[in-house]
């Protein structure tokens, strides 16, 4: 039999907020265990929350970038749970008027476009983090991450293959990065994933017994896990077995997931609204600033881009990919009027060199402008593009100048052609082997020559002069 995934993302963001949700304490990641709180947070007995403003404008920013509608009034609720990391013993979240509904975004598949469906967006506070000791069976409780604000986002099972799930979860973390609302790095926190995955025979309407799966902090686990979990699934169905809705774990070092615990529903948690805090409702003029405030998005950005630069779909959506990207491409362009020779070069050298030094774009000593000085020094003739190369790691390690490197280190090109004739014409006298198998037909043997030329006047030749000097003589 046939089957088909039928699969729903539910993603959790942690907003880069200066302060937690319902208190003033900081949101830094990496502070010593239980340093970040106070008796907000930590739930003590008479204490009161109080709402921090840009959370809802970031939940509206998230809410307007991904077509959702927004409820002008909302409700926090309790979600009741008991767990050593929650310390109120519920969680302060949304439930029946959540901050946003019925959007969608639209991903890049090997069939095309596709859209996906957004359910809802909800705000809510993060729980605490259990450290496991290694050499005792001792779980220590951190509540430095307790309160800080996250947004869920939950889809619609519009996804059918763990390609699909990993396209949108990238597509989500792209929004947020370009909105400024999260950093989206899943080591850290800063973006997990929860899977419902259910299979139900091609062409079926009805969905089958769904099942959760948790513990996913990368793109690759989530599609992993997926790819798992419809094997897993398959074959009970194909062996008559009944499927059980539960949580699964995602189990990294074995490749395998693992039952958990069986699935809750809504009614587990006895949802209520939270008298601690108001309904709130958003007016007019405060949904309007915040749409202003929003940047080109991700997608309109592409298009843009394959329209505005000519730019290639490939080259597009890499450029675009992040939005310190896709600033740095354009102000070189701005300086150096070439799109597709700045896109290559940013795609080729710039990218390995991020990826040596580990940071992003942002992060690095090089400019625009330094792009742009290189790749000018270039098309002058004033260097060769090896020596470009060089040049641009250089660059990358100091944040100097090119045109001040260029002259401290004597790197401009030999393009005087009376210079070049005499190293020509010493190469061709050194190698009468070479010259006789070029006047043989075999012209592969040019590339010989401009190698030896070039080694000869350490890279610093003008190939297009080298070539036509090159072939007067070689032709003679």
């Amino acid at each position: 039999m046939d089957f088909e995934a039928v699969i729903g993302l539910e993603v959790h963001v942690q907003l880069q907020t200066e302060s937690k949700i319902f208190c003033s304490c900081s949101t830094t990641f990496g502070a010593p265990p239980n340093s970040h709180t106070c008796p907000v947070c930590l739930g003590m007995p008479g204490v009161l929350p109080v709402l921090n403003r840009k959370v809802v404008e970031y939940a509206m920013k998230m809410a307007l970038a991904t077509n959702c509608r927004i409820n002008r009034r909302f409700v926090f609720a309790r979600k009741q749970y008991f767990y050593p990391d929650l310390p109120k013993g519920y969680q302060i979240s949304q439930h029946d008027l959540p901050i946003a509904e019925h959007g969608h975004i639209e991903i890049e598949t090997a069939d095309g476009r596709k859209r996906i469906g957004i359910t809802r967006i909800h705000m809510e506070e993060d729980a605490g983090k259990l450290v496991h000791d290694e050499t005792r069976p001792i779980s220590y409780v951190d509540l430095n991450r307790t309160g800080v604000p996250l947004i869920e986002i939950v889809s619609e099972p519009d996804m059918r293959s763990p390609e699909e799930a990993a396209a949108y979860l990238k597509a989500l973390r792209e929004i947020v990065r370009y909105l400024g609302i999260s950093d989206g790095n899943m080591e850290e926190g800063s973006l997990r994933c929860d899977a419902n995955i259910s299979l139900r025979p091609r062409g079926e309407e009805k969905l089958g017994t769904k099942v959760e799966l948790k513990n996913m902090n990368s793109f690759r686990h989530v599609q992993k896990a997926l790819e798992y979990e419809i094997r897993r699934q398959s074959a009970l169905l194909l062996d008559g077995q009944e499927l059980v809705q539960e949580t699964r774990l995602w189990d990294v070092a074995k490749g395998v997931t693992l039952s958990m615990r069986s699935k809750e529903e809504a009614h587990d948690y006895r949802y209520f609204p939270d008298p601690d805090l108001v309904p709130t409702e958003i007016d007019e003029s405060w949904l309007e600033s915040v749409a202003a405030s929003l940047p080109e998005l991700p997608q309109a950005k592409r298009e843009r881009f394959r329209s505005q630069y000519g730019l290639p779909d490939y080259d597009a959506a890499i450029i675009t990919s992040s939005r310190p990207m896709a600033d740095f491409f354009e102000e070189c362009v701005s300086l150096f009027d070439d799109p597709k020779g700045v896109s290559n070069w940013m795609m080729g050298e710039v990218a390995k060199l991020l990826n040596e030094y580990g940071v992003e774009i942002e992060e690095s000593r090089l400019t625009p402008s330094h792009l742009a000085e290189i790749l000018s020094l270039i098309k002058e003739g004033t260097i060769s593009g090896k020596i470009g190369k060089s040049i641009l790691a250089e660059v990358f390690e100091s944040g100097r100048s090119p045109r001040d490197i260029v002259k401290e280190k004597g790197l401009e090109q030999v393009s005087d052609t009376g210079e070049l004739e005499a190293v020509v014409d010493s190469i061709i006298q050194r190698h009468p082997a070479e010259v006789e198998k070029f006047r043989a037909g075999k012209t592969k043997v040019m590339g010989f020559f401009v190698g030896q030329i070039m080694r000869e006047t350490k890279g610093k030749a003008n190939p297009k002069v080298v070539n036509e000097l090159l072939l007067k003589k070689l032709n003679k």
